[in-house]
């Protein structure tokens, strides 16, 4: 097993378990969610980093296992892999397969049926789309289809309820008297592709024949979405359109959601910090500040991303079931295949420049695996309006004449590294990702549902919570603790300086490593540190180790600016701007918050987070120090 593998079971209710299979955009996802409700959770699957979603279907008594949406079991990226190991008896056992058949596109789904059909899988075929194909003049009949396939064939729209609960007792009674689909004859020996590909385009069309669906193409009928999608596609809307898409986003994630983590943050550190401390007042100080400041602390730092990552949960899912998603993907994808990615990376890079934990759960949008892992790695180079308190700080000190022209120059910078980072990984570990070519069938337009959309939204947030959330929690206490502890003798615990903690002591430790980058001084350090936790916090940790008070404007640094560059012209010998600019850069590049690794953590695995934070603090140590030494000579 790799590293990152859930201890959880794919499903442990003790029900048979039941596999939704498809193709993107058939309506896989919204139909999962209408049964289920939110009665769901997300792992990954064993060895994986492809999430898979496990619910209980109500009404039919099973486990119901959202596989990842394929177009052909002969699988070309992990996904389709997990779906066609699965179905072919080499992952979790499923007693049948509910495969979705999108009713104006019949002949192209069902050639994904067909390969359903050679594993045995007993199955039932779900008919979608169903109210799109009426608008282009396309008549699908469920019973002609039955028959043709050999199985039940249910009408449903998962969006309004129609038809569910016919499907649900279907399927129920599938699971007690099995039928399979009739298999195609396919050539002997899996090795001639191309031979097995023209026998299933040949059981296509009896299908279809046998369904009556080979008749004359109806005439061709311009709906809505088609006529909307002759603006919106062309690049002088359709990319207006997106900017301002992703301005929207831009403000949820720094403007909208601010006032609420601000306002959870205040409740819980203020009235419910002081109800503890009032509680906890006959223990011993340490007591107190350890449950407050240590393990609430954590605490507070989960519940206070919850409003924001359902935010852009709700955001990214309503693009997604309105159309709009696919339609994105199309306008950005010749911008991000300079990284190796196709369009719908755009949208957790540009939330990245507003928060990188919300963008790296936005790269479920993303269809593969791989696209998921390369968009994460590339997330945290994007600068978070977090580092922002820190440029401006030390701009405001050190270029008094144009601070602005350097905080410009810190978001230049981060486009330039993704850019960088994206061609080098694409060369390297993510050869296959640059060469996957870009597959994507346009969905129509349509009004999103807001039940579905608030069930997924929950069940995404509760996975946060409860799995990055420890994480954090159990982080920020070991913090607490290095922190209270003193290094030298005269203190007692949870009331010693900084310097004299061990967490001062360490920072005092490792300062010397930033001596080539010019500023080898413990505050420095110890802010840096700091900064693992949260980036926020940089600029109050600097004050709190020259025990000054925090500026309220960053532009506008009072004493502590004074201090910094006191500290800046010793250490750097001279040349303070320097390693000034130096520092801004390791900021820039280093490791995101805590927050956002234990998000990574959660949807990569520790293997690879591990070795983007190796590889981020190594960028980060070169970068500043190719600055310092460049820029102590001009």
């Amino acid at each position: 097993m790799s590293c990152h593998d859930t201890t959880e079971p794919l499903v442990g209710t003790g029900l048979v378990t039941v596999a939704l299979v498809g193709s993107p955009n058939v309506g896989k996802s919204t139909l999962f969610n209408s049964v289920t409700g939110a009665r769901q959770r997300v792992v990954n699957a064993p060895g994986t980093t492809v999430e898979l979603a496990s619910g209980t279907w109500r009404g039919a008594g099973v486990t119901l296992l959202d596989l990842p949406g394929a177009y052909s079991l002969h699988a070309r990226s992990p996904d389709e892999a997990v779906t066609a190991d699965t179905l072919a008896g080499r992952g979790p056992d499923v007693a049948a397969a509910v495969v979705l058949v999108d009713a104006t596109a019949v002949a192209r789904s069902l050639y994904l049926v067909g390969q359903v059909a050679s594993t045995g899988v007993p199955a039932v075929v779900a008919l979608t789309m169903r109210d799109v194909a009426a608008a282009r003049g396309i008549v699908v009949d469920p019973v002609a289809l039955s028959d043709a396939l050999g199985v039940p064939v249910v009408g449903v729209d998962p969006r309004t309820g129609d038809g569910v609960d016919d499907l649900t007792a279907t399927v129920r009674a599938a699971v007690a008297r099995p039928r399979r689909l009739r298999r195609p004859a396919l050539p002997d020996g899996a090795e001639d592709r191309l031979a097995e590909a023209e026998a299933l385009f040949g059981w296509v069309q009896q299908v279809m024949s046998a369904a009556g669906l080979d008749r004359a193409a109806p005439r061709s009928v311009r709906t809505w979405s088609d006529r909307v999608d002759a603006v919106l596609l062309r690049p002088w809307v359709g990319l207006p359109a997106l900017l301002a898409v992703m301005w929207v986003l831009f403000e949820l994630v720094t403007v909208a959601a601010t006032p609420l983590m601000d306002g959870v943050d205040a409740a819980l550190n203020g009235w419910l910090g002081g109800g503890v401390r009032t509680v906890l007042g006959p223990a011993p100080g340490w007591v107190a500040s350890f449950v407050v400041d240590g393990v609430l602390a954590g605490v507070t730092t989960v519940l206070s991303f919850v409003p924001l990552m359902a935010l852009i949960f709700v955001a990214i899912a309503l693009l997604e079931d309105s159309g709009y998603l696919a339609r994105a993907a199309f306008v950005a994808d010749r911008a991000m295949r300079a990284v190796g990615l196709d369009g719908r990376a755009v949208i957790p890079l540009v939330v990245g420049f507003g928060c990188n934990l919300p963008a790296l759960s936005a790269t479920r949008v993303l269809p593969h695996a791989r696209q998921r892992l390369l968009t994460g790695l590339l997330v945290p180079l994007t600068s978070c309006t977090a580092r922002l308190t820190v440029y401006l700080m030390l701009a405001s000190v050190f270029f008094p004449r144009d601070p602005g022209t350097v905080v410009l120059a810190m978001y230049v910078v981060s486009a330039l590294l993704v850019v960088g980072a994206g061609a080098v990984l694409r060369r390297t570990f993510f050869r296959d990702v640059e060469r996957e070519p870009f597959v994507l069938a346009l969905p129509a337009y349509q009004r999103p549902r807001l039940r579905s959309i608030a069930a997924s939204t929950w069940v995404r947030v509760r996975s946060f919570v409860t799995k990055a959330g420890a994480i954090i929690v159990t982080t920020l206490s070991v913090v607490w603790v290095l922190m209270a502890v003193p290094a030298v003798p005269g203190h007692h615990v949870a009331d010693v300086p900084v310097e004299d903690s061990v967490y001062g002591r360490v920072a005092d430790g490792i300062a010397p490593v930033f001596a080539p980058a010019g500023f080898a001084d413990w505050h420095a350090s110890a802010a840096l540190m700091t900064g693992f936790v949260a980036k926020e916090v940089v600029v109050g940790s600097m004050a709190q180790t020259y025990a000054v008070t925090e500026p309220s404007d960053p532009s506008e640094p009072g004493d502590l600016g004074s201090r910094l560059a006191a500290t800046f012209e010793t250490s750097s010998g001279g040349a303070p701007s320097a390693a000034a600019l130096a520092f801004l850069l390791f900021v820039l590049a280093y490791t995101p918050c805590l927050a956002t690794m234990a998000e990574q953590a959660r949807l990569f695995g520790w293997r690879w987070t591990g070795g983007a934070v190796v590889a981020q603090l190594v960028l980060a140590w070169l970068l500043a120090v190719a600055t310092f030494q460049v820029g102590r000579l001009l």
